[in-house]
């Protein structure tokens, strides 16, 4: 096997990650375990590793490279985890791509072929383009599942938070687990603190069950790498940032005050409107999200 130069940046937990380390020239490993024997297998092989708390997920681990990072990155850059092979790709699929040069989704599940392709289970909201290509219908299921949100509820409000006018897709593609291989042109195309303040969203609870604003993002990422969107003024600046999330946070708890009236005849019966959210910087009802509707 040839190795690559492509470096390999692997979000590491409670794994030992020594089969990626084969395919590659360089590497950092970003260990976040929380088990007793990892940090002395990392240790005593001489890996070369660093230690981030657990947020849950591997996005922060990512965004936190390309900050402190940003004047010397890498030229191409695979984003793993320490257990992707097996996990979220056969090695058959890794041994093809593991050296690419181009934006590659690293997703490859040939057990949900036949649910995901053509003939499979119409019912399911997800389909696959081809072997990598993950496509899921773009309703938010997973904002109503087991991680608390703050500060939004939908992706499509998300959409419009980040970007100005976006497109608001009826699909959403992307690779489950957020695992990628990006240029640092791609990485570059967005600031510092671009990426400092969407991990604002990821980190208000450093935990397992982390926000689900970190299903947003994982479905953002392709566009975060490959658009050319405008971004709204308050992504470029933390104090405008913060001071948004604020008024975020109070949509948020103005939508779950309303939604919690599940009869709309029960609204009507006690006199109850649905909520007009705050409009920031006057923007236009085509650029509206749920701090403006």
């Amino acid at each position: 096997m040839n190795k690559t130069d492509t470096f390999f940046l692997i979000h590491n937990y409670n794994s030992d990650p020594k089969e990626l380390l084969e395919y590659c020239k360089d590497y950092l490993i970003i260990d976040c375990s929380d088990d007793s024997k990892t940090p002395d297998i990392l240790k005593s092989s001489g890996y070369n590793y660093i230690t981030l708390p657990n947020t849950g997920q591997n996005i922060t681990s990512y965004f936190h490279f390309f900050i402190d990072n940003y004047d010397s990155l890498p030229d191409h850059i695979a984003l793993l985890k320490g257990h992707i092979i097996g996990r979220h790709v056969s090695k058959d699929y890794f041994d093809r791509v593991y050296d690419n040069k181009w934006f590659t989704y690293l997703y490859q599940e040939q057990n949900m072929w036949a649910k995901y392709g053509k003939g499979g289970d119409e019912n399911s909201i997800a389909s696959l383009l081809s072997e990598d290509g993950y496509l899921e219908l773009n309703n938010s299921w997973y904002m109503n599942q087991n991680h608390e949100y703050r500060y939004f509820y939908n992706i499509d409000d998300f959409y419009r938070f980040v970007y100005t006018d976006p497109v608001i897709p009826r699909y959403c593609t992307f690779s489950p687990g957020g695992c990628y291989i990006v240029s640092r042109e791609q990485i570059l195309k967005n600031s510092k603190t671009f990426y400092k303040n969407l991990n604002k969203l990821m980190e208000y609870k450093k935990e397992v069950n982390f926000p689900a604003e970190a299903f947003l993002i994982e479905r953002l990422l392709p566009w975060i790498f490959t658009s050319r969107l405008k971004t709204n003024p308050w992504m470029e600046d933390e104090e405008e940032f913060d001071d948004m999330l604020t008024k975020c946070e109070e949509s948020v708890n103005l939508y779950r005050e309303w939604n919690s009236l599940h009869l709309k005849r029960f609204r009507i019966m006690l006199g109850a409107k649905e909520p007009i959210f705050l409009q920031p910087d006057d923007q236009t009802s085509k650029n509206s999200c749920h701090l403006c509707k």
